[in-house]
């Protein structure tokens, strides 16, 4: 699976975390907070995942994006680009 993330939806952390969790059909037990994003990003199968407009987000999304590069490490079957 491919998912491409408008990185400018993730600049404050409640709004950043109901975008993923629908972009990314997380659980509804999903806990809305960087742990969590960790928690279920390590359980994705091969997925990848590209991020747009990187450079135009805000400091949040600098924080979302250093667990995705964490989980990416964790989980082989994620790749960002």
């Amino acid at each position: 699976m491919r998912i491409v993330l408008d990185a400018r939806e993730m600049n404050r952390k409640r709004e950043a975390h109901t975008y993923l969790k629908e972009k990314l059909e997380f659980p509804d037990y999903y806990g809305n907070n960087l742990d969590a994003l960790f928690d279920c990003l390590t359980d994705l199968e091969e997925t990848e995942v590209e991020f747009e407009y990187a450079q135009e987000a805000g400091e949040y999304f600098q924080k979302v994006y250093r667990v995705f590069r964490r989980a990416e490490q964790e989980n082989p079957g994620l790749q960002i680009f």
